[in-house]
């Protein structure tokens, strides 16, 4: 079996799973970092079948170093992105802002 075969790799940091939209950080970040059972990380991702999921899972599990390196890298650029967008909302972000601020009662 190639392992391999079950993911679309679209480029060095971004990895598909075959048939889906759903990146291998999403699956890995569920049972690496918050610990899920491939059962439960298959009913938070309906689009994925189970086998997909273990698929990723024995992926990982055979090439951990690479998939860590991965994993902790889309962390990063994760959580630079949010930060960015923090400090940058979008307009829209910033006009609801301002009106929720104009419904709160004055204190």
């Amino acid at each position: 079996m190639n392992l391999e075969s079950y993911f679309n790799i679209l480029a060095p940091d971004g990895i598909r799973i075959k048939g889906s939209r759903i990146g291998i950080e999403s699956v890995l970040c569920e049972y690496v970092h918050r610990g899920q059972t491939p059962e439960a990380i298959a009913a938070r991702f309906p689009s994925l079948t189970l086998e997909q999921v273990y698929a990723t899972i024995l992926w990982y599990l055979h090439d951990r170093e690479r998939l860590t390196d991965y994993l902790a890298d889309w962390l990063a650029f994760s959580s630079a992105a949010r930060e960015h967008q923090e400090r940058n909302p979008p307009p829209v972000i910033l006009t609801l802002r301002q009106l929720k601020a104009a419904q709160q009662p004055a204190s």
